[in-house]
């Protein structure tokens, strides 16, 4: 990963209180994992940034070295990668998710 994506990355989670990186966008998910992730925050009434990592490939392959997960979509809540929509769903059932969401 650069220097720049790197920097690029940082100051997206730093200024977004939560940012989901995933694949197209809340309105139209290129995949399963990413429309589940946007139902999850939508059922919460959360409001959310996202960042469309087929736009932009140098973002697509930084974000999995940045948080070191492999997959897409992931969540960043308050600049904490919080993880991906599995981790999500089993976080949501718990009420982790909305706990962590309303803080």
């Amino acid at each position: 990963m650069t220097d720049d994506t790197q920097a690029r990355l940082t100051a997206l989670v730093e200024q977004n209180p939560v940012l989901l990186f995933m694949k197209g966008s809340p309105l139209f998910p290129q995949c399963g994992f990413s429309s589940r992730a946007v139902a999850i925050l939508n059922h919460l009434n959360v409001e959310f940034e996202s960042v469309d990592v087929l736009q932009d490939q140098g973002i697509r392959q930084g974000i999995k070295a940045f948080s070191d997960w492999p997959t897409i979509p992931q969540l960043y809540v308050n600049g904490e990668f919080v993880g991906g929509s599995d981790i999500m769903m089993e976080m949501y059932e718990s009420g982790e998710l909305a706990t962590m969401l309303a803080k």
